[in-house]
């Protein structure tokens, strides 16, 4: 990611960081992590009043691009916000638990 958003590595992140997912409803309901608060990027701007009371808010997606986005917007309307570098993608990897919504399926990023 670039210097222009804070941003943190799955390992870095602290054990009571407040999660927000910005993924789509599908991505969101193969896998994510088991704490996290779920507000799609693509409803962001309707729902700012939804977003979860945290300082900082650490947020997340897939690879960690959208969540730069979001973090950035955000950033520029006064929260203390955190990319988590790497996404989902990254969390899976480090073997974070996931849940998923999907009856019958094994949780997993996509």
């Amino acid at each position: 990611m670039t210097g222009a958003v804070p941003a943190v590595g799955v390992a870095e992140l602290p054990d009571d960081a407040v999660l927000l997912d910005v993924r789509e409803n599908d991505e969101w309901a193969a896998g994510h992590a088991p704490d996290a608060q779920h507000l799609p990027m693509s409803e962001l701007t309707a729902r700012l009043g939804e977003l979860p009371d945290a300082d900082p808010l650490y947020v997340i997606c897939r690879s960690g691009g959208r969540s730069a986005r979001v973090v950035a917007y955000l950033g520029q309307q006064g929260h203390s916000v955190v990319n988590v570098d790497g996404g989902m993608q990254a969390w899976q990897a480090a073997g974070r638990p996931i849940v998923g919504e999907v009856p019958g399926a094994d949780p997993t990023v996509v």
